[in-house]
């Protein structure tokens, strides 16, 4: 069956990583077709918005969305991608390719994903200033008097419900099941007891339902030293919002680049799929920018789409360009452009 994928390229250099991974993708033949709405600036001067009708009506329509990095008017596709759509589950893989540029000096056997709550906690962005809360006259637990006395400032609410933690730690029993069988859980709950220890409560409660699945849980301090000085030892890591936006990118430092981080975001009855290394403004138009993240993300796609075949393919290809090593881009230490390493991957599969 015919699957309809649309494509949001990003900005910066964004795009030239996406194009490549687009006419590779293409060159399958596995039955997809690409739809590219307008969204952004180009939108904007043409029809009056970011993030027109049309545009919404076209990822309404398609199986998936392919996006590229943003980090300006076409955040508005990306808002509606996640909240409109209700993608609740970012997931972050992290696995070490043989030929990387590590800066760890055994990076071998990586190979663990962060599942992070992609929708609550501080992310629901209600902030304002502290004098808003006087009428509430509430008191900090730490700091024993109310908290609108603290000075001139500002505030931002955590929101953390049972539903949100549920369903997320469901999806990643799920995951687990299909990988190690292993689900470690890092909140702050010595700290923040009702909001980060309710997340580890409803968390403990779902993984009870998986006799299948080991579970242990850590302070989220504690688990980054741990993801340091041992990575190997994870398999599925559930958090909530902030920690694994935070951790995630800390994970991508532990391969050797943001642009080997590929990511996934998931809701019950959609999914997107875009790189976690940025916009790279910095070096837009030299053609250098590491596409392997939109690759890698690309082969999620792909296992989304009921194609996993194709989707191990792709991976298989990545991992044999690394080992080669001979066609790798500048931030692991080669001289290749960005269509050369996506060539190279090309002629692998």
């Amino acid at each position: 069956m015919l699957k309809t994928i649309a494509v949001i390229e990003g900005d910066d250099a964004a795009p030239e990583a996406m194009r490549p991974t687009v006419e590779l993708l293409q060159s399958l033949n596995l039955g997809l077709e690409f739809q590219h709405p307008q969204v952004g600036e180009a939108a904007l001067a043409a029809e009056g918005s970011p993030f027109p009708d049309a545009a919404r009506a076209t990822i309404d329509a398609a199986d998936a969305t392919l996006f590229g990095s943003t980090s300006g008017l076409s955040g508005a596709a990306l808002m509606y991608l996640r909240w409109g759509k209700q993608t609740y589950a970012n997931v972050r893989p992290c696995q070490h390719l043989p030929g990387c540029a590590s800066p760890l000096a055994r990076p071998e056997g990586i190979d663990f994903v962060i599942v992070r709550e992609n929708l609550e906690d501080l992310y629901v962005g209600c902030e304002g200033p502290l004098e808003d809360l006087a009428p509430l006259g509430l008191t900090g637990r730490t700091i024993r008097r109310p908290v609108h006395e603290l000075g001139a400032g500002k505030y931002a609410i955590k929101a953390i419900t049972r539903v949100g933690v549920e369903r997320v730690t469901r999806f990643a029993c799920e995951l687990a099941r299909q990988r190690r069988g292993q689900l470690t859980c890092a909140t702050k709950h010595n700290m923040l007891r009702d909001t980060d220890g309710f997340f580890l409560e409803v968390a403990r409660e779902v993984a009870a339902d998986y006799p299948d699945v080991a579970f242990d849980a850590f302070i989220v301090d504690d688990f980054a030293c741990r993801m340091i000085r041992e990575p190997q030892r994870f398999d599925v890591v559930v958090m909530p919002n902030l920690y694994g936006d935070i951790l995630s990118d800390a994970a991508g430092g532990l391969l050797g680049s943001l642009g080997l981080a590929p990511s996934a975001c998931y809701g019950d009855d959609y999914a997107y799929f875009e790189p976690a290394h940025g916009t790279a403004p910095d070096i837009a138009g030299q053609h250098i920018i590491n596409p392997t993240a939109t690759l890698l993300s690309a082969a999620l796609m792909l296992d989304y789409l009921e194609l996993p075949e194709a989707g191990a393919r792709l991976r298989e290809a990545v991992r044999r360009v690394y080992a080669q090593g001979d066609a790798l881009t500048p931030d692991q230490g080669g001289r290749a452009t960005t269509e050369d390493l996506c060539g190279a991957v090309a002629a692998a599969l």
